[in-house]
Protein backbone atom coordinates (compact mmCIF):
# COMPACT_ATOMS: atom_id res chain seq x y z
CA UNK A 1 0.00 0.00 0.00
CA UNK A 2 1.19 3.36 -1.00
CA UNK A 3 2.41 5.23 2.22
CA UNK A 4 2.20 9.19 2.80
CA UNK A 5 5.51 10.23 0.89
CA UNK A 6 4.12 8.03 -2.44
CA UNK A 7 0.89 9.80 -1.87
CA UNK A 8 2.35 13.33 -1.48
CA UNK A 9 4.97 12.80 -4.50
CA UNK A 10 1.78 11.76 -6.51
CA UNK A 11 0.27 15.22 -5.16
CA UNK A 12 3.44 16.63 -6.39
CA UNK A 13 2.71 14.84 -9.70
CA UNK A 14 -0.45 15.68 -10.90
CA UNK A 15 -0.66 18.96 -9.12
CA UNK A 16 1.57 21.61 -12.40
CA UNK A 17 -1.01 19.39 -15.08
CA UNK A 18 -4.35 20.13 -13.44
CA UNK A 19 -4.17 23.27 -10.88
CA UNK A 20 -6.05 26.14 -12.68
CA UNK A 21 -7.54 23.96 -15.05
CA UNK A 22 -11.48 23.18 -15.87
CA UNK A 23 -12.75 19.59 -15.66
CA UNK A 24 -14.90 19.36 -19.03
CA UNK A 25 -15.99 16.29 -18.14
CA UNK A 26 -16.11 13.21 -15.39
CA UNK A 27 -16.17 9.80 -16.66
CA UNK A 28 -17.13 6.78 -14.34
CA UNK A 29 -16.02 3.58 -16.16
CA UNK A 30 -16.72 1.96 -12.85
CA UNK A 31 -18.08 3.31 -9.40
CA UNK A 32 -17.87 0.27 -7.55
CA UNK A 33 -14.75 0.93 -5.79
CA UNK A 34 -14.60 1.18 -1.81
CA UNK A 35 -17.40 3.03 -1.81
CA UNK A 36 -20.16 3.70 -4.62
CA UNK A 37 -18.72 6.82 -6.33
CA UNK A 38 -21.38 9.24 -5.40
CA UNK A 39 -22.87 11.14 -8.46
CA UNK A 40 -22.63 14.06 -7.01
CA UNK A 41 -18.37 14.21 -8.08
CA UNK A 42 -19.97 15.62 -11.63
CA UNK A 43 -20.38 18.51 -10.39
CA UNK A 44 -16.96 19.33 -10.93
CA UNK A 45 -17.82 19.37 -14.54
CA UNK A 46 -16.84 23.09 -15.35
CA UNK A 47 -15.26 24.08 -12.69
CA UNK A 48 -11.56 24.34 -12.23
CA UNK A 49 -8.97 23.05 -9.85
CA UNK A 50 -8.50 25.42 -7.25
CA UNK A 51 -5.98 23.43 -5.59
CA UNK A 52 -4.34 19.77 -4.70
CA UNK A 53 -4.00 18.93 -1.12
CA UNK A 54 -3.42 16.03 0.82
CA UNK A 55 -4.64 14.93 4.06
CA UNK A 56 -3.36 11.55 5.48
CA UNK A 57 -3.32 9.55 2.74
CA UNK A 58 -6.29 11.37 0.78
CA UNK A 59 -5.73 13.58 -2.36
CA UNK A 60 -8.25 16.47 -2.36
CA UNK A 61 -9.06 18.08 -5.43
CA UNK A 62 -10.67 21.33 -4.96
CA UNK A 63 -13.15 23.76 -6.89
CA UNK A 64 -15.65 26.29 -5.90
CA UNK A 65 -18.66 23.66 -5.65
CA UNK A 66 -16.76 21.26 -4.10
CA UNK A 67 -13.79 18.76 -3.05
CA UNK A 68 -13.14 15.59 -5.44
CA UNK A 69 -11.59 13.21 -2.75
CA UNK A 70 -8.68 10.25 -3.91
CA UNK A 71 -7.62 7.43 -2.50
CA UNK A 72 -5.43 4.97 -3.71
CA UNK A 73 -6.03 2.31 -1.79
CA UNK A 74 -3.76 -1.09 -2.14
CA UNK A 75 -3.17 -1.16 -5.98
CA UNK A 76 -4.06 2.44 -6.74
CA UNK A 77 -2.07 4.46 -9.33
CA UNK A 78 -2.81 7.64 -10.82
CA UNK A 79 -1.60 8.65 -14.46
CA UNK A 80 -1.88 11.88 -16.25
CA UNK A 81 -2.12 11.51 -19.80
CA UNK A 82 -3.77 12.63 -23.68
CA UNK A 83 -7.20 12.46 -23.47
CA UNK A 84 -6.86 10.34 -26.52
CA UNK A 85 -4.87 7.70 -25.03
CA UNK A 86 -6.59 4.06 -25.10
CA UNK A 87 -7.68 3.40 -21.80
CA UNK A 88 -5.98 0.73 -19.64
CA UNK A 89 -7.72 -2.33 -17.69
CA UNK A 90 -8.65 -1.06 -14.66
CA UNK A 91 -9.37 3.15 -15.74
CA UNK A 92 -12.28 3.11 -13.11
CA UNK A 93 -11.98 7.10 -12.80
CA UNK A 94 -11.29 9.53 -15.55
CA UNK A 95 -11.23 13.48 -15.05
CA UNK A 96 -10.90 15.28 -18.54
CA UNK A 97 -9.24 18.64 -18.63
CA UNK A 98 -9.32 21.63 -21.02
CA UNK A 99 -5.71 21.49 -21.72
CA UNK A 100 -6.43 18.03 -23.42
CA UNK A 101 -5.14 16.01 -20.31
CA UNK A 102 -6.96 13.48 -18.76
CA UNK A 103 -6.34 12.06 -14.78
CA UNK A 104 -6.62 8.41 -14.45
CA UNK A 105 -7.54 6.12 -11.75
CA UNK A 106 -6.57 2.73 -12.17
CA UNK A 107 -6.92 0.34 -9.55
CA UNK A 108 -7.28 -3.37 -10.03
CA UNK A 109 -8.33 -4.38 -6.62
CA UNK A 110 -10.77 -1.51 -5.84
CA UNK A 111 -9.70 -0.96 -2.71
CA UNK A 112 -9.42 2.67 -3.56
CA UNK A 113 -12.12 6.00 -3.22
CA UNK A 114 -13.29 8.98 -4.94
CA UNK A 115 -15.62 10.84 -3.03
CA UNK A 116 -17.20 13.84 -2.42
CA UNK A 117 -17.28 16.79 -0.24
CA UNK A 118 -19.53 20.07 -0.16
CA UNK A 119 -17.98 23.31 0.95
CA UNK A 120 -17.30 24.08 4.73
CA UNK A 121 -17.93 20.37 5.58
CA UNK A 122 -15.58 17.53 6.53
CA UNK A 123 -16.39 14.23 5.46
CA UNK A 124 -16.93 11.54 7.80
CA UNK A 125 -13.27 10.05 6.09
CA UNK A 126 -11.42 12.72 7.76
CA UNK A 127 -13.60 12.72 11.40
CA UNK A 128 -11.33 11.27 13.66
CA UNK A 129 -7.69 11.62 12.01
CA UNK A 130 -4.74 12.45 13.93
CA UNK A 131 -2.61 15.30 13.03
CA UNK A 132 -0.33 15.11 9.96
CA UNK A 133 2.98 14.01 10.88
CA UNK A 134 4.80 17.00 9.54
CA UNK A 135 2.81 19.85 11.11
CA UNK A 136 3.71 21.41 14.26
CA UNK A 137 0.87 19.59 15.69
CA UNK A 138 2.56 16.61 15.94
CA UNK A 139 5.14 16.77 18.33
CA UNK A 140 6.61 15.18 21.33
CA UNK A 141 4.01 15.99 23.87
CA UNK A 142 1.14 14.85 21.76
CA UNK A 143 2.72 11.86 21.61
CA UNK A 144 3.49 11.48 24.89
CA UNK A 145 -0.04 12.34 26.29
CA UNK A 146 -1.71 10.39 23.82
CA UNK A 147 0.08 7.22 25.12
CA UNK A 148 -0.58 7.58 28.65
CA UNK A 149 -1.74 3.95 29.98
CA UNK A 150 -1.67 2.36 26.29
CA UNK A 151 -0.67 -1.11 26.80
CA UNK A 152 0.11 -1.55 22.55
CA UNK A 153 3.27 -2.16 20.99
CA UNK A 154 5.00 1.68 19.98
CA UNK A 155 5.35 0.37 16.21
CA UNK A 156 1.13 -0.27 16.44
CA UNK A 157 0.73 2.83 18.65
CA UNK A 158 2.79 5.43 16.07
CA UNK A 159 1.13 3.64 12.79
CA UNK A 160 -2.07 4.38 14.60
CA UNK A 161 -4.14 7.25 12.12
CA UNK A 162 -6.20 8.18 15.45
CA UNK A 163 -2.23 9.36 16.93
CA UNK A 164 -0.74 10.50 13.46
CA UNK A 165 -1.82 9.79 10.52
CA UNK A 166 0.85 8.43 7.78
CA UNK A 167 3.45 6.62 9.24
CA UNK A 168 3.18 3.63 8.09
CA UNK A 169 4.94 0.32 7.99
CA UNK A 170 7.91 1.43 6.34
CA UNK A 171 8.75 4.25 7.86
CA UNK A 172 7.75 3.40 11.50
CA UNK A 173 10.52 0.43 11.52
CA UNK A 174 12.85 3.16 10.37
CA UNK A 175 12.07 5.52 12.88
CA UNK A 176 12.35 3.39 15.47
CA UNK A 177 15.63 1.81 14.43
CA UNK A 178 16.99 5.51 14.33
CA UNK A 179 15.52 6.21 17.56
CA UNK A 180 17.28 3.26 19.63
CA UNK A 181 13.70 2.33 20.71
CA UNK A 182 12.48 -1.59 20.16
CA UNK A 183 9.20 -1.98 18.74
CA UNK A 184 7.63 -4.07 21.00
CA UNK A 185 7.86 -1.90 24.04
CA UNK A 186 4.71 -0.42 25.66
CA UNK A 187 3.78 2.92 24.59
CA UNK A 188 2.64 3.96 27.79
CA UNK A 189 6.01 2.77 29.30
CA UNK A 190 7.85 5.30 26.84
CA UNK A 191 9.25 8.29 28.51
CA UNK A 192 8.76 11.89 27.54
CA UNK A 193 12.41 12.07 26.89
CA UNK A 194 12.52 9.24 24.06
CA UNK A 195 9.46 10.43 22.30
CA UNK A 196 11.14 13.81 22.36
CA UNK A 197 14.02 11.59 20.27
CA UNK A 198 11.61 9.95 18.42
CA UNK A 199 8.97 13.00 16.96
CA UNK A 200 11.71 14.61 15.09
CA UNK A 201 12.91 11.48 13.68
CA UNK A 202 9.75 10.59 12.50
CA UNK A 203 9.52 14.01 10.24
CA UNK A 204 12.98 13.85 9.22
CA UNK A 205 12.63 10.37 7.99
CA UNK A 206 9.30 11.14 5.94
CA UNK A 207 10.51 14.68 4.54
CA UNK A 208 13.55 12.67 3.38
CA UNK A 209 10.92 10.07 1.41
CA UNK A 210 9.21 12.59 -0.26
CA UNK A 211 12.09 14.80 -1.09
CA UNK A 212 13.62 11.76 -2.95
CA UNK A 213 10.95 10.76 -4.59
CA UNK A 214 9.97 14.46 -5.44
CA UNK A 215 13.58 14.28 -7.15
CA UNK A 216 13.46 10.81 -9.20
CA UNK A 217 9.60 12.00 -10.70
CA UNK A 218 10.47 13.91 -13.55
CA UNK A 219 7.60 14.36 -15.91
CA UNK A 220 4.70 12.85 -14.19
CA UNK A 221 2.61 12.88 -17.41
CA UNK A 222 5.62 10.77 -18.96
CA UNK A 223 5.03 8.11 -16.11
CA UNK A 224 3.28 5.08 -15.23
CA UNK A 225 1.68 7.26 -12.57
CA UNK A 226 2.84 4.37 -9.81
CA UNK A 227 4.10 6.25 -7.13
CA UNK A 228 6.00 3.27 -5.58
CA UNK A 229 8.89 2.87 -2.99
CA UNK A 230 11.30 5.05 -3.91
CA UNK A 231 15.16 4.25 -3.77
CA UNK A 232 15.95 4.83 -0.24
CA UNK A 233 18.92 3.02 1.59
CA UNK A 234 16.04 1.50 4.21
CA UNK A 235 18.08 0.52 7.77
CA UNK A 236 15.96 -2.07 8.58
CA UNK A 237 13.28 -2.55 6.69
CA UNK A 238 13.21 -5.57 4.92
CA UNK A 239 16.59 -6.54 6.02
CA UNK A 240 16.22 -9.61 7.76
CA UNK A 241 18.68 -11.74 8.50
CA UNK A 242 20.77 -9.17 7.71
CA UNK A 243 23.75 -7.84 10.16
CA UNK A 244 22.22 -4.11 11.70
CA UNK A 245 24.59 -1.36 9.90
CA UNK A 246 25.60 0.29 13.64
CA UNK A 247 26.64 -3.07 15.56
CA UNK A 248 26.42 -5.75 12.95
CA UNK A 249 24.15 -7.87 14.69
CA UNK A 250 21.60 -9.96 12.88
CA UNK A 251 18.47 -8.04 12.46
CA UNK A 252 15.14 -9.87 13.58
CA UNK A 253 11.76 -10.04 12.47
CA UNK A 254 8.44 -10.56 14.02
CA UNK A 255 5.24 -9.49 13.02
CA UNK A 256 3.09 -6.92 14.77
CA UNK A 257 -0.23 -6.07 14.02
CA UNK A 258 0.02 -8.61 11.32
CA UNK A 259 2.70 -6.29 9.73
CA UNK A 260 6.93 -7.27 9.75
CA UNK A 261 8.76 -5.24 11.64
CA UNK A 262 12.84 -5.72 11.65
CA UNK A 263 14.85 -4.41 14.40
CA UNK A 264 18.02 -4.74 16.34
CA UNK A 265 18.11 -6.74 19.46
CA UNK A 266 21.01 -4.89 20.36
CA UNK A 267 20.13 -1.35 19.12
CA UNK A 268 16.87 -0.91 20.01
CA UNK A 269 15.81 -1.23 23.88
Amino acid sequence: MPELPEVEVSRLGIEPHIKGHVINEVRIHNGRLRWPVPEDVARLEGKAISAVRRRAKYLLLESEVGTGILHLGMSGNLRVVEQNEPLKKHDHVELLFDNGLALRLNDPRRFGAFLWQDPEQQHSVFAKLGPEPLTDVFDANHLYQASRGKKVAVKQFIMDNHVVVGVGNIYANESLFKAGIHPKREAGKISLARYQKLTPIIKETLAAAIEQGGTTLKDFAQSDGKPGYFAQELLVYGRKGEPCVQCETILQEIRLGQRSTVYCTKCQR
